[in-house]
């Protein structure tokens, strides 16, 4: 079995992985590891684990990602933030990704907290993820890394040529693939990759879809990432937001729908964003199975 993600991505027609997050706190670790374990016994092409702000729950996303991949042979990207790390704080999480034979590293600023937005950011060891990306390709040049990618643009970028110019430095780096973040409508993602692979960034990406199956979702994905939504998901809200269950279903269906959209136009690696929910990540793969007439995962 490859480990690298990098390889993964070139052995399979389809690939389709699952991201799950760590627990704030250890009386909550037993079970959100139960969750993830449910959700690698569905055996997906990888699974990522984040990384809470500020390295807060890294060694849950250590424990979490070392598990998954020794118990259930799944292999396992962790997330490592930097934004509120200094170099001896991420030197340090290399060597214990080492020492857990964890591979493939999710290189990412993170979030800045808010009790540092006034703060002399010049005086930080790390201010962009392209600044992790290059001490990861010092100190572990074995290591397989990914970076994230922004169809819409990232929020703080002022307009989209800016933003594929940064994201061709990170690929520059040495990132070796990209997961995009969120998005409700396909043809905003193949505009997106239509326009990278005419500034020369050729890994390979990897479209980030989040199942919304509650209406409470809605706005939080909108705070989180800025997403358009089409008309046809505010009307699927809208008809059954007011059902948990009618919208869970419908928010499984329209996920399925654009994935299967997705692997139709030659778009064959998808990151599902399933939130330790070990239901929605199975129903997720029977639909894709049953549609394809074969296992996905």
């Amino acid at each position: 079995m490859f480990m690298k993600i990098s390889e993964l991505l070139k052995s399979r027609r389809y690939s389709l992985s699952f991201e799950v997050f760590p627990p704030k706190t250890y009386s909550l670790f037993e079970s959100v590891k139960s969750s993830t374990e449910e959700i690698a016994k569905l055996s997906p092409s990888f699974m990522s684990v984040t990384y809470g702000a500020g390295g807060g729950t890294s060694e849950y996303t250590l424990a979490i990602a070392k598990n998954i991949k020794k118990q259930y042979g799944v292999p396992s990207l962790a997330h490592l933030t930097c934004i509120s790390s200094t170099k001896q704080t991420v030197e340090k999480m290399i060597d214990s990704f080492k020492d857990a034979g964890i591979e493939n590293i999710m290189a990412l600023r993170g979030d800045i907290p808010k009790e540092r937005q006034n703060e002399d950011r010049t005086l930080w060891d790390y201010r962009y993820a392209v600044e992790l990306v290059r001490d990861i390709k010092r100190l572990a040049p074995e290591f397989c890394i990914g970076a994230a990618a922004y169809p819409e643009i990232h929020p703080e970028s002022k307009n989209q040529r800016e933003d594929i110019r940064r994201l061709k430095e990170k690929v520059d780096a040495g990132c070796d693939f990209l997961t995009t973040q969120m998005f409700f409508d396909n043809n905003l993602l193949y505009n997106f990759l239509y326009k990278i692979r005419e500034a020369g960034i050729t890994v390979p990406v990897i479209a980030g879809i989040m199942p919304i199956t509650s209406a409470n979702q809605v706005k939080r994905a909108k705070e989180l990432s800025g997403s358009f939504m089409p008309q046809r998901f505010l009307s699927l809200v809208d008809a059954f937001g007011d059902s948990p269950d009618a919208m869970k279903q419908a928010g499984i269906a329209y996920a399925t729908d654009q994935i299967i959209d997705l692997y139709a136009n030659g778009i064959s690696n998808v990151h599902v964003y399933s939130m330790n929910k070990p239901d929605v990540a199975e129903k997720i793969s029977e639909n894709l199975s049953r549609i394809l007439g074969k296992k996905i995962i």
